[in-house]
């Protein structure tokens, strides 16, 4: 599972031009799933992502976590971060979840950082054509593979 965490000063999710999820500080976290993901690996990066310790403290140094600010979280799932660009010019995405593996774990990530957060969280819709849209902070933007973290 791969994660790209953006730090946000606000961000929005719409679709057919309703706004399906809005947030103002927090994470703009885009989430892509292959097929060997399990519950392990959304416990570890829902628990890395909530942690993560990348707002400024009283000082300005990237000290404190999303639940230490209480900030906000949108997530969209992305199976493009699954691309393979090895070969040729157009990415495969042959690594990338079918939607009947990546759904249930898409909403097992969503339930698990709800629960790390104590909050619920934004949402896109999982295979919908979204326009996302945010304000970067930082600009503050990191990327989390599950299958590198040891």
């Amino acid at each position: 599972m791969r994660a790209v965490i953006q730090r946000v000063l606000e961000a929005s999710v719409t679709i057919d031009g309703k706004v399906v999820s809005k947030i103002k500080s927090g994470l703009l976290i885009l989430v892509g799933i292959v097929e060997e993901d399990t519950k392990e690996d959304i416990d570890w990066l829902t628990k890395k992502i909530a942690n993560l310790r990348i707002f400024n403290d009283e000082n300005g140094v990237m000290n404190n976590s999303l639940i230490n600010i209480n900030g906000d979280a949108i997530v969209v799932s992305q199976f493009t971060l699954q691309a393979s660009t090895k070969k040729g010019n157009r990415p495969s995405y042959i690594k990338a979840a079918k939607p009947e593996v990546a759904v249930p774990l898409y909403n097992q990530f969503v339930s698990q950082i709800e629960a790390e957060l104590n909050k619920k969280v934004g949402t896109g819709v999982f295979g919908a054509d979204m326009k996302v849209t945010l304000v970067n902070d930082g600009p503050v933007t990191i990327i989390i593979d599950s299958k590198e973290r040891v």
